[in-house]
């Protein structure tokens, strides 16, 4: 048999050097492939939301843009109105919409936006000559048409002017959208469905104004149908300066709460920046170890044959002849296992029994030997270590023929 060396503190020598097994390569791969599918997940989701905020900043800009091309944009009216020599302007700061009011008398389009104060609101439609709006809502059609208000949404069907505005009659019949009650103004109703209107137009000496919903008559995908071309086009087109504002936010004029980010102190934020990076410090640190582990060079090796003679005396001066009984007993069925080809399962009644039948002893007294004999001096000790070589001597006849049969593999 190959020597089998362990360590022991109190010999002189030198230790002999152990590694432990690598990591097998499909668990290496298995752990690679692991961390590539939680950062291809993480990027895929940051990609989601990179696009979806996308989506829906583009749709918020298309919204009723002169510029955009979309369906929902304005440029196909924006286009035409430059060939019928419109000067079209198209401005998103407020301060540059009230220097182009300014200049020469101009006719002023833009939806009713929530970032722009009352005044700021009122402030522009006063410095335009004719005031188009384009997406009313109640705040800018009663600052337009004092008493009036917004209301609900007209059907999907076509509405007859049924008014006597030049424009709405050349233009002839279309799908109102929103609709607008007149109330206590005295603005001129077109586009009647039930008590609401879907335009409201007056005239306030050299100016004009108009308030109609225009996501139904005025964009891109509606533009050609029924008359909305002809009436934006009337009720824009009439002089040959047109600003089309579409509010910023940096336009904002609106007085907000503070938010818990302005009420924060200053240092607040850096310590919680600290304090996750800590955290985070800690967890790689605590939570795994990098790279292989290192070994501890042991300082010396011994024999086995030594150690076992050294737990011998031990048992020997503790009067422990039972305990080294058992010791004795577990080598002599390990080994009588594996002579006899039994599985690792098998148990030591299973072991015994096989080996009196290729002994040819009694079942019982193989037992008694291997299993329930417990001796209590030294003198017994000794017996039952002689039985037990006896033994294995006798199962090995056995298996070589030269005495009894060969027993039968039993199951574990």
């Amino acid at each position: 048999m190959p020597d089998t060396r362990t360590t022991h503190p109190a010999l002189g020598g030198t230790a002999t050097e152990q590694r432990l097994p690598d990591v097998p390569p499909a668990a290496r791969r298995r752990r690679a492939l692991t961390w590539t599918v939680i950062a291809a997940f993480l990027i895929l989701v940051g990609i989601v939301a990179a696009l979806l905020s996308g989506i829906g900043t583009w749709n918020e800009r298309d919204r009723l843009d002169p510029e955009s091309v979309g369906p929902g944009g304005t440029a196909a009216l924006v286009a035409i109105l430059r060939e019928r020599g419109v000067d079209v302007t198209v401005t998103r700061d407020r301060d540059e919409t009230m220097r182009a009011l300014a200049a020469a008398p101009a006719t002023l389009v833009m939806a009713d936006s929530p970032i722009l104060g009352d005044d700021a609101l009122r402030a522009i439609f006063d410095a335009a000559t004719d005031v188009v709006l384009i997406d009313p809502r109640t705040r800018g059609v009663e600052m337009l048409f004092p008493g009036a208000t917004a209301s609900g949404f007209a059907p999907a069907e076509t509405v007859e002017p049924d008014c006597q505005t030049d424009a709405a009659v050349r233009a002839g019949s279309v799908v109102p959208g929103r609709l607008l009650e007149p109330g206590t103004s005295d603005a001129a109703a077109c586009y009647p469905v039930g008590d609401g209107f879907g335009l409201l137009t007056s005239a306030d000496g050299e100016g004009r104004t108009a308030a109609f919903d225009g996501l139904d008559l005025i964009t891109n995908e509606n533009l050609a149908a029924d008359g909305n071309a002809a009436l934006a086009l009337t009720l824009m087109g009439r002089l040959p300066n047109l600003v089309w504002y579409v509010p910023a936010l940096t336009d904002s004029d609106v007085a907000t709460e503070p938010t818990l980010g302005e009420l924060t102190p200053g240092w607040v934020t850096p310590a919680i920046v600290l304090l996750g990076a800590t955290a985070v410090a800690a967890a790689l640190w605590r939570g795994r170890r990098f790279g292989p582990l290192v070994l501890e060079r042991l300082p010396v090796t011994a024999r086995a044959s030594e150690t076992m003679e050294g737990r011998g005396r031990l048992y020997e001066s503790g009067r422990d002849a039972l305990h080294a009984a058992d010791s004795l007993r577990l080598g002599t069925l390990e080994r009588l296992r594996r002579a006899l080809a039994l599985p690792p399962a098998a148990s030591a009644t299973d072991i015994a029994d096989a080996s009196a039948r290729l002994a040819a002893l009694p079942h019982q007294d193989a037992r008694r030997l291997l299993i329930e004999d417990e001796p209590r001096g030294e003198r017994e000790l000794i017996a039952l270590s002689d039985g037990l070589r006896a033994l294995e001597a006798a199962v090995a006849r056995g298996i070589r023929g030269e005495g009894g049969t060969r027993p039968e593999q039993t199951d574990g």
